[in-house]
Order: structure tokens, then C-alpha cells, then sequence
């Protein structure tokens, strides 16, 4: 079995599980204040990781709810088994299973997959982005006023100071409107098939966008930090956009302050 299949496997594997458990997110954890694990994040980690491993088990893994496996092989699996947890523990059939294959450091495969619509979306570096089976592209919107945006706020907006608000309400007298549904992986994945022109939030971790900002890039897309500078999964601040707009939201970005330096 090759890399792409075993990725959708594994996500149409866990995404069946949460499916058919939605409304019975069983017992919830607090990782933090408002930061929470459910009992489906992890029974959808093992289930993807015994995917993986059955197939390739030299692989590393990163993945959200367990410890890091490490691996000499080059080749490290990013998984978020559940990208909205707090959306799923109230039931709010807002969520997705992201799985992303690095090589050496680079993204090469990302697999986002929202088990509600049984939308499946696939980017492989160099090979272009696919929702279920059918190329995909970003908007053609070129101006932020009729631009619809999509956030989301850290964990920590209650305590910290870069928290993000005084950016949504400069984008929200901006952009013609703002969605924060709370599942960045699939934030991302609707800007790379149009149907968000642009994206942004802080303080997001490598396995929220490992796979969906190569869904972005691959749909033809930009993904930078706030200030339109290179992207890495690691950083601090992931703007997308269709690349049209890019510029107009890094204005608006570096208008006030809220950014973040990378550590």
C-alpha cells in the first residue's frame, strides 16, 4: 500500500469513528482552562497510528494526544486526530482528521478529512490539491473588501495579551465578513478549494496546519507568517490566503500590534 492510501485510510478509518460517535464524546479531559481532550481524540489517534504503523513502522510520529515516535527513517507522520475537540464534545458537527507526511522536514503528503460531509481533501507536494477526487483551486476574490475570512483564538486569550482580537476586529471592518467555527486544519482546507479567500490565527501547533497549508500551497494559494515571510509548521502565525489578497491582509496585520516573533 503506498503512502496517500494508507493517509486516507487511516482518515476515513477515525473520521467513521467520530461520525458515529458524535454527541457521545465520552469522558473529557482539560488539558488547560478551555483546552480540552475527549475520549475520541484518543481512541481516533490509536486508531490512525495502527494504521501507520502497520504499514510503515519506521516511521516517526507527532501527533497530538501521545508521545512523539522517533525515527532514523527521515520520514515523521503529523497527525491531529481531531481538529475541533471542543466543537465535537458539544456536539457542533464542526470538525476533521488531519494527517500530514513529512520527508526530511518537508511537508510532502496532507490528508484533511471532515467526516460530517464526507469531504476528503488531499495535497501531495509538486501534485496539486484534491477534494474528493477533484482538483482543486483557490478563489479569484482580489480585494479584502469582498474577501470572507475565517480565525480562530488561542488557548491562552483569556490570559495573554497577544490573544488576537485586536486583529479580528481590524479584518472585521475590512473584509466583507469573518467566520470562526473553531477547526483550523479545516479552515485552511476550504481556503485552498474557495470557499474562504483568506486565513489567519497565532499560536497554533505543527499538527493544526502540517497538513492543510500544503492543501493551500498546492490549490495555489500563499501561506506565510503575519508579515509575509516564510511559513514553517513550527512557527507562531499562519496567514493564507489566495494569494490575491495576501498583501492587503498583511497590511491590516502589521497595523497594530498583536504579532508574534518566532522563539
Amino acid at each position: 500500500m503506498d503512502i496517500r492510501q494508507t493517509a486516507v485510510n487511516a482518515a476515513r478509518k477515525a473520521g467513521a469513528l467520530l461520525r458515529e460517535n458524535l454527541g457521545r464524546a465520552g469522558r473529557i479531559e482539560f488539558k488547560g482552562v478551555v483546552d480540552l481532550v475527549t475520549e475520541m481524540d484518543t481512541r481516533s489517534e490509536s486508531i490512525i497510528v495502527e494504521e501507520i504503523k502497520k504499514v510503515f513502522p519506521d516511521h516517526g510520529i507527532l501527533a497530538e494526544e501521545g508521545a512523539e515516535l522517533l525515527s532514523n527513517s527521515g520520514r515523521r507522520w503529523v497527525i491531529d486526530p481531531l481538529d475541533g475537540t471542543t466543537n465535537y464534545a458539544h456536539g457542533f458537527p464542526w470538525f476533521c482528521v488531519s494527517i500530514a507526511l513529512e520527508d526530511n522536514g518537508a511537508v510532502v503528503l496532507g490528508v484533511v478529512y471532515n467526516p460530517m460531509l464526507d469531504e476528503l481533501f488531499v495535497a501531495e507536494a509538486g501534485k496539486g490539491a484534491y477534494l474528493n477526487g477533484v482538483k482543486i483551486t483557490v478563489s479569484g476574490i482580489d480585494s479584502l473588501d469582498k474577501g470572507l475570512l475565517a480565525t480562530g483564538f488561542p488557548y491562552d486569550v483569556r490570559s495573554s495579551t497577544e490573544n488576537n482580537l485586536d486583529h479580528f476586529g481590524r479584518f472585521a471592518v475590512r473584509a466583507q465578513a469573518i467566520r470562526r467555527a473553531g477547526a483550523a486544519a479545516l479552515d485552511l482546507s476550504y481556503v485552498g478549494c474557495g470557499r474562504f479567500d483568506g486565513f489567519w490565527e497565532m499560536k497554533l501547533r505543527p499538527w493544526d496546519v502540517a497538513a492543510a497549508w500544503l492543501i493551500v500551497r498546492e490549490a495555489g494559494g500563499v501561506v506565510t507568517d503575519f508579515k509575509g515571510g516564510p511559513f514553517s509548521i513550527h512557527g507562531r502565525e499562519c496567514l493564507a490566503s489566495n494569494a490575491l489578497i495576501h498583501r492587503q491582509m498583511v497590511e491590516v496585520l502589521s497595523k497594530q500590534p498583536g504579532g508574534l516573533s518566532e522563539p
